[in-house]
């Protein structure tokens, strides 16, 4: 099988959305390779620190938002 990691990307952003605690961070316990990924797409802040969260840039807040309503909302 084939996989997408794009669509992987895409929905843990938007499981980050989910977990947002202090304005823009979030609970970074997902796939390290996915989390690294998203830093360098630009959408997270270095995840390779002793920190349990991450910050979100703010075109990542914005694309993880969007991302949790399309994928999530009735």
């Amino acid at each position: 099988m084939e996989i997408d990691e794009d669509k992987i990307d895409e929905t843990v952003l938007a499981l980050l959305f989910l977990t947002l605690h202090d304005g823009q961070r979030a609970w970074k316990g997902m796939d390290f390779e996915v989390m690294n990924r998203l830093y360098e797409k630009g959408y997270i802040d270095s995840p390779k620190n002793k920190n349990k969260s991450v910050w979100l840039t703010d075109e990542g807040l914005s694309r993880s938002e969007a991302l949790f309503e399309k994928i999530f909302s009735k």
